[in-house]
């Protein structure tokens, strides 16, 4: 159905009041975002245009880390944009068809990232455990058929809830206790019974985060016993790689398991636990996922050898 749908409804505009109110916090909260939002930017596209300009890194690996790096500066730019003009504003009003757009595409954008990053643990365990079949198994249309099923789910899962906000009247308080605008705040300001799209949000968004959060450690654990067999230099080694992977995982999903899951209610900590997501952890994946890679590194050099040269 079409945003124009607010036509039915009395409440056309919603008000964010999750920021604080002091001068002192409102500052320092807009050079926290504006500072890591940079950092997204310029970070995730460094390694985009490296990996597709660098023919070294044609390869599975970097083009699912490339992908990874869109997804990222996608589901930042969904809200941190908005935080940092809203920090700095006394009137933080969001429209309706704005609030409905940011709640879809940070489903959209979130649950594709999710699947995607099983993608990348089934690439780093067919590299290490199944190394001689590796190429077979990765080749380009697998890659291209994991990009292309994560966005399908992404979307399914957006839209299966999407469907069901959007015809929800709203005519009573507009205003929403967080920065930006997602199913757990908005339904609560509906005028109809909400329980429903409560157990919906919860089954599908629950599922797909506590699902992927589990097939991840597990592919992890199945990676770190398969190295244990051969050596125990190669064992200390993909523990330091596979701990910062992991760490960027708990990072990712623990806001998804207290916003989506977690049955008691902690909106003052949602709110909060929610910039890890849109903030930090898609600072950390570049450095995690690339930065630390030799690989990565000496491409980006060259990269910027050629960009200094081209002054």
């Amino acid at each position: 159905m079409p945003f124009g749908h607010t036509n039915d409804s009395m409440v056309t505009e919603f008000v964010l009041v999750g920021l604080p109110v002091s001068w002192e916090m409102n500052i320092f909260l807009f050079c926290f975002f504006s500072s890591f939002f940079m950092g997204i930017v310029l970070g995730n596209l460094f390694i985009v245009f490296t990996v597709i300009l660098d023919p070294h890194l044609h390869s599975p690996m970097y083009f699912l880390l490339a992908n990874l790096s869109l997804l990222d500066l996608g589901l930042s730019a969904t809200a941190v944009p908005r935080m940092i003009a809203d920090v700095l504003s006394t009137h933080r009003i969001i429209l309706f068809p704005s609030c409905m757009t940011q709640i879809f595409f940070i489903h959209v954008m979130g649950g594709t990232e999710m699947v995607l990053l099983i993608a990348m643990a089934f690439d780093r365990y067919t590299a290490i455990c199944k190394p001689l079949h590796y190429l077979t198994i990765m080749n380009h249309k697998t890659c291209i058929c994991f990009v292309v099923a994560a966005w399908v789910i992404g979307i399914v899962h957006a839209v299966s809830q999407f469907i069901f906000l959007i015809n929800m009247p709203f005519c009573g308080s507009n205003k929403i206790d967080s920065f930006y605008c997602d199913f757990p705040q908005v339904t609560k300001l509906a005028c109809v019974d909400t329980h429903v799209v409560d157990n919906v949000v919860t089954a599908s968004s629950g599922l797909i985060s506590m699902g992927t959060f589990f097939l991840l450690i597990i592919s992890y654990i199945f990676i770190l016993v398969t190295v244990r067999h051969h050596s125990s230099v190669g064992l200390s080694k993909a523990f330091s790689t596979l701990s910062a992977h992991i760490t960027v995982v708990f990072l990712y999903f623990t806001p998804c398991f207290f916003v989506y899951v977690w049955p008691f209610p902690t909106l003052s900590l949602d709110k909060f636990l929610i910039i890890l997501d849109f903030v930090v952890t898609p600072v950390l994946n570049p450095a995690i996922y690339t930065f630390r890679n030799k690989e990565m590194k000496v491409a980006m050099k060259r990269l910027s050898r050629k960009i200094v040269a081209s002054c």
